[in-house]
Protein backbone atom coordinates (compact mmCIF):
# COMPACT_ATOMS: atom_id res chain seq x y z
CA UNK A 1 0.00 0.00 0.00
CA UNK A 2 1.37 3.37 -0.99
CA UNK A 3 1.59 5.82 1.87
CA UNK A 4 2.89 9.27 2.66
CA UNK A 5 6.20 7.90 3.93
CA UNK A 6 6.94 6.17 0.63
CA UNK A 7 5.84 9.28 -1.26
CA UNK A 8 8.29 11.41 0.71
CA UNK A 9 11.15 8.97 0.12
CA UNK A 10 10.37 8.78 -3.59
CA UNK A 11 10.05 12.54 -3.93
CA UNK A 12 13.35 13.20 -2.18
CA UNK A 13 15.20 10.61 -4.21
CA UNK A 14 13.76 11.95 -7.46
CA UNK A 15 14.40 15.62 -6.78
CA UNK A 16 17.88 15.27 -5.36
CA UNK A 17 18.90 12.48 -7.71
CA UNK A 18 18.43 14.69 -10.77
CA UNK A 19 20.60 17.40 -9.27
CA UNK A 20 23.58 16.09 -7.24
CA UNK A 21 25.09 13.02 -5.66
CA UNK A 22 23.64 10.47 -8.14
CA UNK A 23 25.82 7.64 -6.81
CA UNK A 24 24.81 8.34 -3.22
CA UNK A 25 21.12 8.52 -4.08
CA UNK A 26 21.37 5.28 -6.03
CA UNK A 27 22.93 3.61 -3.02
CA UNK A 28 20.20 4.91 -0.70
CA UNK A 29 17.52 3.63 -3.07
CA UNK A 30 19.12 0.18 -2.83
CA UNK A 31 19.22 0.42 0.98
CA UNK A 32 23.05 0.54 0.92
CA UNK A 33 25.42 2.98 2.53
CA UNK A 34 28.54 3.52 0.37
CA UNK A 35 30.46 5.10 3.25
CA UNK A 36 29.95 2.34 5.80
CA UNK A 37 31.90 -0.79 6.56
CA UNK A 38 30.28 -3.81 8.16
CA UNK A 39 31.42 -4.72 11.65
CA UNK A 40 32.52 -1.26 12.78
CA UNK A 41 29.72 0.47 14.74
CA UNK A 42 29.91 4.22 15.24
CA UNK A 43 27.98 6.89 17.15
CA UNK A 44 28.13 10.67 16.84
CA UNK A 45 26.01 13.33 18.54
CA UNK A 46 25.83 17.05 19.26
CA UNK A 47 26.63 18.95 22.45
CA UNK A 48 28.15 17.91 25.77
CA UNK A 49 25.06 16.09 26.96
CA UNK A 50 25.47 13.88 23.91
CA UNK A 51 28.36 12.06 25.58
CA UNK A 52 26.27 9.89 27.95
CA UNK A 53 23.83 9.39 25.07
CA UNK A 54 26.70 8.06 22.97
CA UNK A 55 27.62 5.58 25.70
CA UNK A 56 24.08 4.20 25.83
CA UNK A 57 23.81 4.02 22.04
CA UNK A 58 27.18 2.30 21.67
CA UNK A 59 26.19 -0.31 24.25
CA UNK A 60 23.25 -1.27 22.02
CA UNK A 61 25.48 -1.48 18.93
CA UNK A 62 28.22 -3.50 20.60
CA UNK A 63 25.67 -6.06 21.72
CA UNK A 64 24.65 -6.52 18.08
CA UNK A 65 21.66 -4.19 18.20
CA UNK A 66 20.27 -2.16 15.33
CA UNK A 67 21.12 1.47 14.70
CA UNK A 68 17.48 2.52 15.07
CA UNK A 69 17.34 1.03 18.58
CA UNK A 70 20.67 2.61 19.45
CA UNK A 71 19.67 6.17 18.58
CA UNK A 72 16.42 5.87 20.51
CA UNK A 73 18.18 4.46 23.58
CA UNK A 74 20.86 7.12 23.33
CA UNK A 75 18.73 10.25 23.26
CA UNK A 76 16.46 8.91 26.00
CA UNK A 77 19.34 9.57 28.40
CA UNK A 78 19.24 13.40 28.18
CA UNK A 79 15.43 13.29 27.87
CA UNK A 80 15.30 11.78 31.36
CA UNK A 81 17.99 14.04 32.84
CA UNK A 82 16.45 16.98 34.75
CA UNK A 83 19.81 18.80 34.60
CA UNK A 84 19.71 18.86 30.81
CA UNK A 85 17.42 21.86 30.45
CA UNK A 86 16.87 21.80 26.71
CA UNK A 87 15.11 18.47 26.32
CA UNK A 88 12.53 16.25 28.03
CA UNK A 89 12.20 16.33 31.80
CA UNK A 90 13.40 19.69 33.09
CA UNK A 91 13.37 21.37 29.70
CA UNK A 92 12.91 25.14 29.86
CA UNK A 93 9.26 26.05 29.21
CA UNK A 94 7.57 28.45 26.83
CA UNK A 95 6.48 31.93 27.93
CA UNK A 96 3.34 30.43 29.49
CA UNK A 97 5.35 28.03 31.64
CA UNK A 98 4.49 24.96 29.56
CA UNK A 99 7.15 22.41 28.58
CA UNK A 100 6.51 21.41 24.96
CA UNK A 101 8.63 18.86 23.13
CA UNK A 102 9.54 17.89 19.57
CA UNK A 103 11.33 14.74 18.38
CA UNK A 104 12.03 12.81 15.20
CA UNK A 105 13.60 9.48 14.28
CA UNK A 106 14.57 7.81 10.98
CA UNK A 107 15.77 4.28 10.19
CA UNK A 108 18.15 2.98 7.53
CA UNK A 109 15.43 2.67 4.88
CA UNK A 110 14.15 6.23 5.24
CA UNK A 111 11.12 5.34 7.36
CA UNK A 112 10.53 8.10 9.87
CA UNK A 113 8.28 9.31 12.65
CA UNK A 114 8.01 12.52 14.63
CA UNK A 115 6.02 14.44 17.21
CA UNK A 116 5.73 18.16 17.80
CA UNK A 117 4.20 20.38 20.48
CA UNK A 118 3.92 17.33 22.74
CA UNK A 119 3.34 17.92 26.46
CA UNK A 120 3.50 15.70 29.57
CA UNK A 121 5.53 12.85 28.00
CA UNK A 122 9.12 12.44 29.18
CA UNK A 123 10.33 10.47 26.16
CA UNK A 124 9.02 12.11 22.97
CA UNK A 125 11.59 10.15 20.93
CA UNK A 126 9.86 6.90 21.85
CA UNK A 127 6.49 8.36 20.85
CA UNK A 128 8.06 9.38 17.53
CA UNK A 129 9.28 5.77 17.14
CA UNK A 130 5.72 4.55 17.73
CA UNK A 131 4.44 6.98 15.09
CA UNK A 132 6.93 5.42 12.67
CA UNK A 133 6.22 1.81 13.62
CA UNK A 134 2.50 1.84 14.41
CA UNK A 135 0.89 4.45 12.14
CA UNK A 136 0.81 5.37 8.43
CA UNK A 137 1.80 8.93 9.35
CA UNK A 138 5.10 10.80 9.64
CA UNK A 139 4.12 13.35 12.32
CA UNK A 140 1.59 13.79 15.10
CA UNK A 141 1.26 17.08 16.96
CA UNK A 142 -0.22 18.65 20.07
CA UNK A 143 -3.25 17.05 21.68
CA UNK A 144 -3.34 14.34 19.03
CA UNK A 145 0.24 13.37 19.79
CA UNK A 146 -0.51 13.30 23.52
CA UNK A 147 -3.62 11.17 23.02
CA UNK A 148 -1.64 8.73 20.89
CA UNK A 149 1.13 8.55 23.49
CA UNK A 150 -1.32 7.80 26.30
CA UNK A 151 -3.01 5.12 24.18
CA UNK A 152 0.41 3.55 23.66
CA UNK A 153 0.93 3.33 27.41
CA UNK A 154 3.24 6.28 28.03
CA UNK A 155 2.66 7.82 31.49
CA UNK A 156 1.49 11.43 31.76
CA UNK A 157 3.97 13.45 33.82
CA UNK A 158 4.68 16.99 34.98
CA UNK A 159 7.91 17.87 33.18
CA UNK A 160 8.44 21.33 34.71
CA UNK A 161 11.09 20.95 37.42
CA UNK A 162 11.66 23.42 40.26
CA UNK A 163 14.90 24.55 38.63
CA UNK A 164 13.26 25.22 35.26
CA UNK A 165 10.29 26.94 36.90
CA UNK A 166 12.66 29.23 38.81
CA UNK A 167 14.42 30.20 35.56
CA UNK A 168 11.05 30.90 33.93
CA UNK A 169 9.88 33.11 36.80
CA UNK A 170 13.13 35.06 36.63
CA UNK A 171 12.57 35.60 32.91
CA UNK A 172 9.01 36.82 33.55
CA UNK A 173 10.34 39.83 35.46
CA UNK A 174 11.52 41.44 32.21
CA UNK A 175 10.08 39.09 29.57
CA UNK A 176 12.74 39.98 27.04
CA UNK A 177 12.89 37.63 24.09
CA UNK A 178 15.52 37.72 21.40
CA UNK A 179 16.72 34.21 20.50
CA UNK A 180 20.25 33.79 19.21
CA UNK A 181 20.26 32.87 15.52
CA UNK A 182 23.57 31.48 14.27
CA UNK A 183 25.27 28.25 13.21
CA UNK A 184 26.30 27.48 16.79
CA UNK A 185 22.76 27.59 18.20
CA UNK A 186 21.04 24.50 16.85
CA UNK A 187 19.03 21.41 17.87
CA UNK A 188 19.19 20.00 21.40
CA UNK A 189 20.65 16.62 20.74
CA UNK A 190 21.01 15.05 17.33
CA UNK A 191 22.43 11.52 17.28
CA UNK A 192 23.50 9.27 14.40
CA UNK A 193 24.46 5.61 14.72
CA UNK A 194 26.04 3.11 12.34
CA UNK A 195 25.53 -0.55 13.30
CA UNK A 196 27.55 -3.70 12.54
CA UNK A 197 25.50 -4.34 9.40
CA UNK A 198 26.45 -0.93 8.00
CA UNK A 199 22.97 0.54 8.50
CA UNK A 200 22.60 4.12 9.72
CA UNK A 201 19.77 5.73 11.69
CA UNK A 202 19.25 9.10 13.33
CA UNK A 203 17.27 10.82 16.07
CA UNK A 204 16.75 14.35 17.34
CA UNK A 205 14.82 15.52 20.40
CA UNK A 206 14.32 18.94 21.98
CA UNK A 207 12.20 21.15 24.20
CA UNK A 208 12.77 23.94 21.70
CA UNK A 209 13.55 27.57 22.35
CA UNK A 210 13.04 28.67 25.93
CA UNK A 211 10.35 31.31 26.48
CA UNK A 212 8.94 30.75 22.97
CA UNK A 213 5.33 31.60 22.16
CA UNK A 214 2.98 28.79 23.16
CA UNK A 215 2.47 26.61 20.11
CA UNK A 216 5.81 27.27 18.46
CA UNK A 217 7.26 24.09 16.95
CA UNK A 218 11.03 23.59 16.91
CA UNK A 219 13.01 23.43 13.69
CA UNK A 220 15.41 20.72 14.88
Amino acid sequence: MSNRRNFIKGGVLGAVGTAIFPKLISAIAQNANPNSEEGHPMVISTWKHGMPANVAAMAVLQSGGKAIDAVEAGVKIPEADPESMSVGLGGLPDRDGKVTLDACIMDETGNCGSVSFLQHIKHPISVARKVMDETPHVMLSGEGALQFALEQGFPKEDLLTEKAEKRWKEWLKESKYKPIINVENHDTIGLLALDKKGDISGACTTSGLSWKMHGRVGDS
